[in-house]
């Protein structure tokens, strides 16, 4: 009997056209018949690129392959409780856990369908040499990509066989075990170093936009050398028992400070082959030709395919917007409305620096704790009535936070001011489900309406902030240290480090600090600040215990404005690594579940 593959369409721009559905009926094909031409090999390669997740869907954890990165950091606050990520914050998850099934899952058959297209497009008849290389790099990416994602949330995990694995083989009897962090980083970086090389001089814009590239594949692979060389992954003697069946360590338990070299040298080849030619930090200038710093920084995750984008979803889901757009109840006409049920900590609205670019806690920094100023926003065009705390702020603040007595972005339907506070037109007497727990609201990469739009997953400014760390723990005192982090900072329009008016911070540690500062402002809910906490292994600190807001429960105004506790957090030493689904291992005992779970 045949093998019978089935088809699904992906949600991407290689989806499956009227045609091509129509010409099997439920979609079925045989294996051989898959193979044979090249629409139903792209169809095919439309699945496998149906699995990359789309982190604009995190409400729904996991519903498009999503993950719970933003509200399970010290970031934010989804006010639903069905969010994974708050579950992840009260410990109220394990390895029986349906969201973790389905993300494990999602990959391993990415994985899978990947290989399966690579070892059969030899098959197709129509396809050009040209585009069989082609589709097979990309399957190629595609397939390291997935093990990167599930590297970083599992550590040492299982690699497939590059032969199809039948889908009844017994797991037991192929006695598959889980690989070293060493051996899953050399895969990865192998694989990738191949993609890139097939798929060097093909286009990746316009109609290839969205499709895997020379550039994704390279920076993928400065981000999973970053990994391995960071604290979780080198030489980490917490995980000295966890070890395979014949006893060496999945862990490393030496550290190994060449990695950090590796991971500078794969971001600095990146920025040598695309920067300036491909890719540039994205820029907005005033009328006189000064650069516009708050539109530079809010555009930059907002206008489709820019010149910082290195890869974006070019259209799917995007619940966010409903997320991060207020409620405004009663005054919102015909404007698009939402829930503002995306917060922001008061952790992190504290993380901000003021526009002098330093912390809020340095006294040299001008920030103010209490009281009230008419202060005008860098997108309002008059002054409000502004709580203290939140002006003379740096703009991405501006371009990252809604805070009470904030005009809104749409205005095509009228002058709205946000108002959070119990009362307020997006508070909780208003919204009942529907508010912010923190009286802060996301803001960053908020449209002004809903419509179709490309979903950016990596941005040049988090290579070069990649490539500033990895460099300031191998070689300190490299002025292209500070150099790249200057970069980010002239962006933002904040002074930079050895201006006149703010000295460079002197020693690695110093620095270390500063570019793990600029990171969480920089890269603020793009899904990083999750994963640095954790291979940085700070977020036992960072995650767990108090976290803070406004308290938007008070019926007074003023009283709104005091900062309170909305939730004990806990993140225990086991949350490091996240649990394998408990029917893997009910199927393949070799695979050994991760230490605490």
């Amino acid at each position: 009997m045949k093998k019978i593959i089935i088809l699904c369409c992906g949600l991407m721009m290689l989806s499956c056209s009227d045609d091509y559905l129509d010409q099997v009926p439920d979609d079925r094909l045989t294996f051989d018949e898959t193979f044979s031409k090249q629409n139903t090999v792209r169809g095919y390669l439309a699945n496998i690129y149906s699995r990359f997740p789309n982190e604009f869907s995190q409400r729904y954890t996991t519903s498009a392959n999503s993950g719970p990165w933003t509200g399970a950091s010290d970031e934010a606050e989804y006010v639903w409780g069905f969010h994974m990520g708050n579950n992840l914050n009260i410990a109220d998850w394990n390895a029986t856990t349906q969201n973790v099934s389905n993300l494990w899952s999602n990959f391993y058959r990415g994985i899978r369908a990947s290989t399966t297209l690579i070892n059969s497009i030899d098959q197709c008849q129509n396809c050009s040499a040209d585009i069989k290389e082609q589709y097979a790099a990309e399957a190629r990416i595609l397939r390291a990509f997935y093990y990167y994602n599930l590297m970083r949330s599992w550590g040492p995990i299982l690699l497939m066989p590059e032969t199809v694995v039948p889908t009844n083989a017994n797991l037991d009897e192929l006695g598959l075990e889980r690989n070293s962090i060493d051996a899953v980083t050399n895969y990865i970086v192998s694989e990738l170093d191949k993609g890139a090389e097939a798929l060097d001089g093909v286009n990746f814009d316009g109609q290839n936009a969205g499709r895997m590239s020379t550039p994704f594949a390279m920076a993928i692979k400065e981000k999973t050398l970053l990994f391995a060389a960071s604290p979780l992954y080198n030489g980490n003697s917490d995980y000295s028992d966890l070890i395979d069946s014949e006893g060496n360590n999945l862990v490393p338990q030496s550290y190994d400070q060449q990695k950090w070299k590796k991971a500078a040298d794969a971001a600095k080849a990146f920025i040598d082959k695309f920067v300036p030619s491909s890719f540039e930090l994205y820029k907005e200038f005033n009328n006189d030709g000064s650069l516009n710093p708050f539109l530079s920084v809010k555009n930059s995750t907002l206008e489709d395919f820019n010149v910082e984008i290195i890869y974006a979803i070019p259209r799917g889901n995007n619940s966010y917007q409903y997320d991060v757009t207020p409620l405004h109840i009663g005054v919102a006409g015909n404007s698009p409305t939402g829930a503002g049920g995306l917060s922001v900590t008061q952790e992190m609205v504290d993380a901000f620096f003021t526009n002098s670019g330093r912390s809020i806690d340095d006294p040299q920094s001008g920030y103010r704790d209490s009281g009230f100023s008419d202060f005008q926003a860098p997108d309002d065009f008059a002054p409000r009535t502004t709580f203290n705390p939140w002006t003379n702020r740096e703009p991405r603040f501006y371009a990252g936070v809604t805070y009470n007595n904030r005009l809104w972005l749409n205005r095509n339907f009228g002058d709205i001011v946000t108002t959070t506070w119990y009362s307020g037109n997006s508070g909780i007497q208003a919204g009942t489900n529907d508010y912010p727990p923190t009286g802060y609201i996301v803001r960053k990469k908020a449209a002004e309406d809903y419509g179709a739009r490309s979903l950016p997953y990596m941005r040049l400014a988090e290579i070069y902030l990649d490539y500033a760390e990895a460099l300031n723990e191998y070689d300190p005192g490299n002025p292209d240290i500070l150099k790249y982090v200057n970069l980010i900072r002239e962006r933002a329009g904040i002074p930079e480090y050895g201006d006149v008016d703010l000295p460079a911070p002197s020693g690695q540690d110093a620095v270390r600090e500063a570019i793990h500062k600029e990171r969480r402002i920089e890269l603020f809910v793009e899904n990083v600040r999750y994963f640095d906490a954790r291979r940085w292994k700070i977020a036992e600190d960072a995650f767990g215990g108090d976290m803070h807001g406004k308290d938007v429960n008070a019926r007074d105004e003023q009283e709104f404005y005091n900062t309170v506790v909305f939730e004990k957090r806990v993140f225990r030493p086991q949350d490091y690594l996240w649990p394998i689904p408990q029917d893997e291992i009910n199927a393949n005992p070799k695979l050994i579940q991760n230490p605490g779970w």
